[in-house]
């Protein structure tokens, strides 16, 4: 509705946005959870839209902006609870352990831990999620360092930025990736053509790094972990509900949120079998179990299996980061607001029709690290803008990437700060953020080198897949 980008509600709108962004940026200083001021933000802003509609006639169209936005993240809400109770799941089975312990375990040199743990995050946050796979490495390389503050530093850098670098190549990889795949601009192997400019761009600045590691052989360390029954399964569970959600958007062209879900009840199934199986074990050994027809407990507080309590999946399910997911609703509801009050499509106008599509995607990823990729990309889908197959790649690649050029421009960095508290800090990272922003800067140029020509194609035309 034209007109309504100075209304007073619209202007009071954005001044409510500003605030409530404020307070999830300085998270870290005044330990205030950052789901709790946008979702109050969000409720703000759609009473304003409603009543700046209302007062232009018209009682229909705020609820149905509100219901369209309101799908958006609910799509995005279960894929994302599916993945985590996944990734929650194999963390419990002792998966993630095996692979820290194996780590520390094998005297490698400082250098060789802080190239391993850089390539392992790039490969793994494509499926497992940059987060969690920043967070991992995170502890390997602490564990390793020591006291040697200057190897952790330099060895989080590397990792946050191979963890993101990592994600901007799959649909799975990061929040950002999964928002552009789920509302079909890409196809899901239309991403793989970001993997080499992904790849230059954790490239250059580890080797950038890597000229400042000290040298040396860390203190011998021994780190004992197993698998749990059922590990292997769960791992196997994980691979398969990846190809479901991907079969139902590709093959037929249903929301892959549904291949999540499915393969979320197939590891609910999975996990009654592991819940009656511990339960049988402490049967045999005597012990008392009591059920609700929901679980069961052991009543004199015993373990199976010298250590693995009676395993429930609504316990990974608790363990999800809930916040987190509360602050998508925010942040969504937030910046549909503001769309309906024309903001978006102002932006839109000053971005890719005033400045051009290029220099406005580059520009995403700048923001992306003072802000948060997020809403930066939800505002980008928001305006949609007439882009070629190649700029929305562009734009994919840089809000994925351009987070790792400050601690606090990424879910890896903040969480990082969090594991190495004190060590591994904003004022560390910025250090060297210049070498961030030259692989930042060799991650588009390596894009325009190999994918120019998919800069002349229409969106969901290349190979040939039709649009959705």
């Amino acid at each position: 509705m034209s007109g309504l980008t100075t209304h007073w509600a619209g202007l009071l709108a954005l001044v409510i946005f500003v605030a409530a962004y404020s307070l999830v940026i300085l998270e870290e200083n005044i330990h205030l959870r950052k789901s709790k001021p946008v979702i109050v933000a969000a409720g703000i802003i759609w009473m304003l839209v409603a009543y700046a509609y209302m007062s232009n006639g018209d009682t229909h169209v705020a609820a149905e902006l509100v219901r369209h936005n309101l799908l958006e993240f609910v799509e995005l809400f279960l894929f994302l609870l599916a993945a985590m109770t996944f990734i929650n799941t194999m963390e419990e089975r002792g998966i993630f352990d095996v692979l820290r312990a194996w780590l520390v375990n094998q005297g490698f040199s400082l250098r060789r831990i802080f190239w391993l743990t850089g390539v392992i995050a790039f490969c793994m946050s494509p499926l497992a999620d940059n987060l969690a796979t920043a967070l991992l490495m995170a502890t390997v390389v602490i564990s390793v360092g020591g006291d040697n503050r200057k190897f952790v530093v330099l060895a989080c850098i590397n990792i946050v930025v191979a963890a993101n670098a990592g994600g901007a190549f799959s649909p799975f990889g990061d929040i950002t990736t999964l928002m552009v795949w789920q509302k079909g601009l890409l196809q899901f192997d239309e991403f793989f053509a970001l993997l080499l400019p992904s790849i230059a761009n954790w490239v250059v600045t580890a080797v950038l790094l890597s000229f400042a590691l000290p040298r040396g052989q860390p203190n011998p360390l021994e780190e004992k972990a197993k698998l749990k029954h059922g590990a292997l399964i769960v791992l196997a569970l994980f691979v398969l509900t990846i190809s479901l959600a991907v079969s139902m958007h590709n093959v037929l062209h249903m929301p892959p949120v549904i291949g999540m879900m499915t393969g979320l009840g197939f590891l609910k199934l999975f996990g009654y079998y592991l819940q009656r199986r511990d339960q049988a074990i402490l049967a045999a050994h005597g012990v008392d179990v009591e059920s609700s027809g929901f679980g069961a407990t052991a009543t004199h507080g015993a373990n199976v299996d010298h250590g693995e309590d009676i395993y429930d999946i609504y316990s990974n399910l608790q363990k999800v980061e809930w916040d987190t997911l509360m602050f998508f609703y925010g942040v969504i509801l937030c910046v549909g607001g503001l769309g309906a009050f024309g903001y978006l499509a102002l932006g839109s106008e000053m971005m890719y029709t005033n400045i051009g599509p290029t220099v406005s995607n580059t520009l995403v990823g700048v923001a992306s690290a003072v802000v948060d990729n997020i809403p930066v990309m939800f505002a980008v889908l928001a305006m949609n803008p007439d882009m070629s197959q190649g700029q929305w790649l562009l734009v994919t690649l840089t809000a994925g990437v351009g987070g790792s050029m400050l601690s606090i421009g990424s879910a890896a960095g903040v969480a990082v700060m969090g594991q190495a508290r004190g060590v591994y800090t904003f004022l560390a990272h910025l250090k060297w953020t210049w070498a961030v922003v030259l692989g930042y800067i060799a991650s588009i140029a390596v894009h325009f080198l190999i994918n120019g020509a998919a800069f002349d194609v229409p969106v969901g035309t290349c190979c040939g897949n039709p649009p959705l």
